[in-house]
Formats: structure tokens, C-alpha cells, sequence
């Protein structure tokens, strides 16, 4: 990758050491998706007038009335997804700008990522194949149906908020896999871990988060 590209020059170690810091303090231990969460240029993610503030832990306007997630909030769905991770294949649904597939990327073989509007999927994926990612397989789509032709699933992320649990995902998830996803009505969401046990699901709240919400159809 080259210095533009890792954005040195212009964001210091400093800069990004400081935000490493605030997630430990804020409990994240997996030393893998720190270092992903250090590495990533997040300032390529987003608008240029905004690159300024590309590394402060918070959410920012990507168009589309989309966000990227706080990098707390990727750390913590990260970390969920991949402890005792033993798998192979992710899929997300909502790839949005990049941001959590370029931080999950080297973390597993291969991802799967659904999202619905057209014109961010062609932005996004020349993002991240000039970042040299290329474990990853792109489709426009409905996110509430997955993606069913390489299911089952090690894990499933899911970028955007549901009311309720989506019964094609949890088909889609394999056994003892995990599905990480934000759950609830707007303003009163909860992360949730769904683990696929043999015959039954196990549910794990991961706390309170704000997430756009997960639109059903595609445009």
C-alpha cells in the first residue's frame, strides 16, 4: 500500500494510536482488530471535507443518507463476530463505503457483501480493490434475503438495523456460526449475537447502538 494511500503524512501515528486507546479503554481486547482499526485508512472512506475527522471515534455522512459506523462500533461487532471464530466465510449485508469489510478483510478467507444501492457498490468496490482487498464478492440486493448461494455462513454482520430478527439470515447461518446484528425500533436498538446452536438459537445483547435502518427491496 502506498504512504498516500495509508494516509501517512496525513493523519500521525499519534492521531491513530490515540483512537487504539479510547477502544481498549472502552473494552475492546482483540489485539487483531485494533490493529486492523490502526491500519485502516478510514480517511479514504469518506468525503474529503470530512477527512479530518476521520479518526475521532464517531459517525460520519457517506450520501445516500448512509453513515459510517463509529470505530467503536466496528471493533465491537469485529470482535464479537470473530471470537472463537473457526470459519471460513463471512457474509455482510450492508457494505456501505467499505469501511467494516476492509477492517474485517484479512481477519477471514473470504466475505460476501450485499448492498442495496447501486451507485455506493461500484464506488465501493474500486475503494477497496485499490486497497489491494480482494477476498471479497460484491452484490446488489435485498439484505433482509442474504445471499443463499453460498450459504451456509460462519458469520453473518449486518450494517443497518432490523425490527426483527431476519428469517433468511438465520437460515443462512451455519451451525454454531454467529450473526451480529443491531436490532429494534429507531432510537431503541440493541446489538445482538445470535449463535446457531444444533437445534435452537442462543440471543446475547451487546448494548444500545444507532444504526440506519435495514430497508427491505433494492433500488
Amino acid at each position: 500500500m502506498s504512504l498516500e494511500r495509508a494516509g501517512i503524512g496525513m493523519t500521525s501515528a499519534r492521531t491513530r494510536d490515540r483512537l487504539v486507546q479510547r477502544l481498549m479503554d472502552q473494552g475492546i481486547q482483540s489485539h487483531a482488530v485494533l490493529e486492523q482499526i490502526r491500519n485502516v485508512p478510514r480517511h479514504l472512506f469518506v468525503d474529503e471535507a470530512l477527512a479530518s475527522r476521520a479518526y475521532e471515534d464517531t459517525a460520519l455522512p457517506i450520501g445516500h443518507a448512509q453513515t459510517i459506523s463509529q470505530p467503536f462500533i466496528v471493533a465491537r461487532m469485529t470482535e464479537a463476530l470473530l471470537s472463537g471464530f473457526t470459519g471460513a466465510s463471512i457474509l455482510e449485508i450492508g457494505t456501505g463505503c467499505g469501511y467494516q469489510t476492509a477492517v474485517l478483510s484479512p481477519l477471514v478467507k473470504q466475505i460476501y457483501s450485499v448492498e442495496r444501492i447501486p451507485e455506493m457498490l461500484r464506488k465501493t468496490r474500486q475503494r477497496l480493490r485499490d486497497l489491494d482487498i480482494y477476498n471479497v464478492q460484491f452484490r446488489p440486493g435485498d439484505g433482509w434475503q442474504g445471499w443463499s448461494k453460498y450459504a451456509p455462513y460462519d458469520g453473518i454482520i449486518v450494517a443497518a438495523a432490523a425490527v426483527e430478527l431476519p428469517e433468511k439470515l438465520l437460515e443462512q447461518l451455519a451451525p454454531g456460526g454467529r450473526l451480529i446484528i443491531p436490532v429494534g425500533p429507531p432510537g431503541r436498538q440493541d446489538l445482538t449475537m445470535v449463535t446457531r446452536m444444533n437445534d435452537h438459537f442462543e440471543q446475547v445483547s451487546l448494548g444500545a447502538v444507532r444504526f440506519v435502518p435495514l430497508v427491505a427491496g433494492k433500488l
